[in-house]
């Protein structure tokens, strides 16, 4: 095995580190890899300060209401996930290849456009998918988690559904403007320091176990309006009248396949969540749920690399320009990696301690834990595959491919919940997510000839460089 650094001053790999250093500032003057890493260490800083936050809110729970209360408000996050993945019909992310492919042919007025008209769509759909969780609340407490008292918190979260999908939409488009710091924010912060604000001052008062509930609605409402400033004020928007350039149903052909693809990536991350609610005790749930943000660390650099590298992958496709895809998402890759290994490795060396902060009893995820950040580690070094097959027209080829695997997890979750409870639930969710990003792996290789995956110390290279 080689050693780092040779008796001549050269690495293993033969070259000095001075050519290492020339090689390096070389590589900063490529405007895409330097707008790569400028946008992803700010939304890398971003993802962590709402990290933070996030596990303060999650922490305040833990500590002042116990295991039982965590797993209720876990499962009433989840049904608001469900209803506000649908009531944005996919539009965030059809708006965010809309209008980075239509600023990069300097056509800011369709830019313009495709939002009044995805808001048009969003904003009545999502006020009646507020009114049928209100009313059918009771329902889906009783009969599908078998909880009758989950009635009441699940009425709370229904008016939290609007405000989501209006905050998701503002995001993405200043996604797509590359207003990074407003993405950041209201991607992974706005939300954890509303509520841990408002958990805070409501705790002074009242110690009822509707508190974080009510407190979540009041962040996410907060963060909606602010949204809507930012965007009105980032993108310079006024009342303009909507054209007739682009067709509600052009909107819609690329927005559906994407709210399919979204809907069915929300079940495979959270189906573990659904069916221990299901089969399991409330406890086993807040347990669970600790288990999962601990693990998604590791996926921190993964998504702060994605805010940036999103619309660059639109980009370069709209350009036709795949050799430059492929250095952009390699590029990516090697970002995600490098970033992701230590927070990995102290997952892996101290699980225990980790959940201890949480409490004595979250002690008892630590197989949990370790299947877990073991499938969100492939998918860090697997590098943007989801983004780069639907930023390039291929979301049917993602849509597949979620598709079967949310299938394998859940038959795994309910061959697997009855009988290891957490445990199974856990080995299901990084079964799928190694297959997902595996299998999307190949088809990248396949179709655009450039392999994403990145295994450190080695030098081999596709065809492509």
């Amino acid at each position: 095995m080689l050693n780092r650094v040779s008796t001549n001053g050269k690495n293993a790999w033969g070259l000095h580190p001075v050519v290492l250093l020339e090689r390096f500032t070389s590589r900063l003057k490529d405007a895409h890899l330097k707008e790569l890493l400028t946008g992803s260490s700010i939304a890398f800083v971003m993802k962590i300060a709402g990290g933070i936050l996030g596990y303060v809110f999650t922490l305040l729970i833990a500590r002042n209401f116990g295991a039982g209360t965590m797993g209720v408000f876990a499962l009433s996050l989840t049904v608001l996930n469900v209803f506000s993945i649908v009531g944005r019909l996919g539009l965030d992310t059809a708006l965010l290849r809309f209008i980075a492919e239509y600023l990069a042919k300097g056509r800011k007025d369709l830019a313009r456009e495709v939002y009044e008209k995805s808001l048009r769509i969003i904003v009545p759909f999502s006020l009646c998918l507020t009114g049928l969780l209100f009313l059918f609340a009771p329902h889906i407490a009783k009969h599908v988690f078998h909880k009758e008292y989950l009635s009441l918190y699940f009425r709370i979260m229904s008016l939290a559904i609007f405000p989501a999908v209006l905050t998701l939409i503002n995001s993405h488009t200043l996604r797509a403007i590359k207003k990074i710091v407003a993405f950041s924010f209201f991607q992974n912060v706005s939300t954890y320091l509303f509520a841990s604000l408002f958990l805070v001052i409501m705790l002074v008062f009242n110690q009822g176990d509707t508190i974080p509930v009510i407190a979540y609605v009041l962040a996410i409402a907060a963060g909606a309006a602010l949204s809507q400033l930012l965007w009105r004020k980032h993108s310079q928007m006024k009342a303009v009248p909507v054209g007739n350039e682009i067709k509600f149903k052009t909107i819609l052909d690329v927005s559906v396949p994407m709210l399919f693809s979204s809907s069915i990536a929300f079940i495979l991350h959270w189906v573990g969540t659904l069916m221990l609610g299901m089969f399991r005790s409330e406890t086993e749930v807040g347990v669970f749920n600790i288990a999962i943000k601990i693990a998604m660390l590791t996926s921190f650099t993964l998504m702060a690399v994605n805010s940036i590298a999103a619309p660059k992958f639109a980009e370069f496709y709209g350009r036709n320009d795949m050799k430059g895809l492929g250095r952009i998402a390699r590029q990516s890759t090697k970002l995600i990696f490098w970033t992701s290994f230590p927070i990995l490795l102290v997952v892996f060396l101290f699980p225990s301690l980790v959940l201890g902060i949480f409490g004595e009893e979250f002690k008892t995820g630590v197989l949990p834990l370790y299947l877990l950040a073991g499938g969100q580690f492939v998918a860090a070094i697997s590098g943007s595959v989801g983004f780069i097959l639907i930023m390039t027209g291929r979301q049917m080829v993602f849509q597949n491919v979620i598709i079967s695997v949310t299938v394998l997890n859940i038959v795994l979750n309910m061959i697997l919940i009855p009988r290891y409870g957490i445990a199974g639930a856990a080995f299901a969710n990084m079964a799928s997510v190694v297959l997902k990003n595996l299998v999307c792996v190949y088809f990248i290789r396949r179709i655009f000839g450039f392999i994403t995956i990145y295994v450190p110390l080695t030098r081999g290279r596709d065809k492509n460089g």
